[in-house]
Parts: C-alpha cells; structure tokens; sequence
C-alpha cells in the first residue's frame, strides 16, 4: 500500500517548500528500500500514528518532507525505523515517533517564529518551517551546523537561519513563539522560558537517566507558566548544559 498522491496538496504552498510533495519514489535510492513511499507509510501508520499522533496536518507533512533526505548515508537504509540514528559529535537524530509527537504538541502557526535548540541533521527545523513562518536553529557542534544548512538548502527550505551557537541558556535577546529544545537538561532554563512570548510554548526532555519526562511548557503571563507532561523517554543530555552536582549540601 502506498500514500495517496492528494493527501498533501495543501502543504505544497507553505514556505520554505518548492519540490513536488505528489512524487511517488520508483527508482532505488543509495542504501533505501526499493519501495520508499511504503516504508513511509509503515513508519506512520505503525510507529506514529499509535503513539497518539492524529493531527492530520502533521501526518501528511511527514509525507511532504523527506526524513530519508536529512539521514547521513551511512545510515539511510534506517530512516524511517523506530530508533535514534547516530550524526557527528555524538548526537542523534531522535526516533520519528518522538519528533511527530513533539511536532505535534508544539502545534505551530503559520505566523510564528520559532529557535530550535539541537540543528542535528536540520530533519526538525525543516518539519517546524513548514509550520511556521521563521525558524532559527543552534547547534554547537560544527559538523552539524554544515550538514544541517546543506541538507536544508538541498530541500530548497528557504526559512530556516542555521547558527553555531549553544543556545542551551537561551540565544540573543528575542522573543518566541516557540521553542524547541532537542536534547535533555536536568532542569529547564530559566533563560529559555524568559525568551518565550505569552502563549509561547517550550518543548523539553527533562531529567535524567534512566527515564526523563518530554514536557511542554507554555508561558500563560509575564510571571506564570503552566507545565504538561506529555511522556517518558531518554534523551541524550543537552551539549553545553553543565551536569548536576553529585554532591549534597
């Protein structure tokens, strides 16, 4: 079974998007499957959709951008399969069920700006682009800032400013609408929740091992903000957030 060429007309015009979303893969590509579009489909319908994803929106973006394009070689034959894939610096590109669920929850507009804290491959910054009207995203690690701005302009994503920065105690003086931190910290900045907007939202991986909560944080006022959790996970920690003491006081 395979995607249905219609299910992603409406996404073709949003920025940043200029390849043709209906194309039906049916040549090999290096290292994938011979049928592409069905092990798309399989990852949604099997990893995605279970795990509480029913915005359609989001689904059929997951069909318009193409993870498989945002996957070092080496490991493309693994991209849509339920697990982390390793990126230089030690870093991962999160499982595709985890990215949708935090896409989804985030639920970006189209008139929002929004800093993702992780560039990783750019997979994440290009899903949040299409949603929203500018994306800026951080990584500290040089390799990736390369990968991630190559991989964004291959897939002619045009709102998306890629920075070598940290961003792990928030970036420049701006405000958000929404943030999107891709690694775990033991507990959330207090810069990043001071860079969101009211009505802004914050998605974070707090903890540590073995089993840290995926939250998200909305600012309600100036002064308050309200906190969901929204599931259990492990998250590889935050490159530039200083570790917990192990000492007590």
């Amino acid at each position: 079974m395979t995607m249905s060429a219609g299910m992603s007309s409406g996404l073709a015009k949003m920025p940043g998007l200029s390849s043709n979303p209906h194309s039906h893969y049916s040549l090999r590509v290096e290292g994938m499957p011979m049928d592409i579009e069905k092990s798309r489909f399989n990852m949604i319908e099997q990893q995605i959709r279970p795990w509480d994803v029913l915005d359609t929106d989001v689904l059929d973006l997951l069909s318009v951008v193409k993870r498989e394009h945002y996957v070092p070689e080496a490991y493309r034959a693994l991209a849509f399969v339920d697990m982390e894939i390793p990126l230089a610096g030690g870093q991962n590109m999160l499982a595709p069920r985890v990215e949708a669920r935090v896409l989804q929850e985030l639920a970006v507009r189209k008139h929002e700006d929004v800093l993702e804290v992780g560039a990783g491959s750019g997979y994440m910054a290009a899903l949040l682009a299409h949603r929203g009207r500018q994306v800026t995203t951080l990584d500290i690690v040089p390799e990736l800032v390369s990968f991630a701005r190559d991989n964004l302009s291959r897939n002619s994503v045009t709102n998306v400013d890629v920075v070598e920065a940290s961003g792990a105690q928030g970036w420049g003086d701006g405000l958000y609408d929404v943030i999107c931190v891709s690694g775990s910290v033991p507990a959330v900045p207090e810069a990043l929740l001071k860079q969101l907007k009211v009505g802004g939202r914050l998605s974070i991986f707090v903890g540590g091992a073995p089993v840290m909560e995926a939250q998200l944080i909305t600012r309600i006022s100036n002064t308050e903000y309200q906190t969901r959790n929204l599931f259990e996970t492990y998250v590889a920690p935050l490159v530039g957030v200083p570790a917990p003491s192990l000492f007590r006081f």
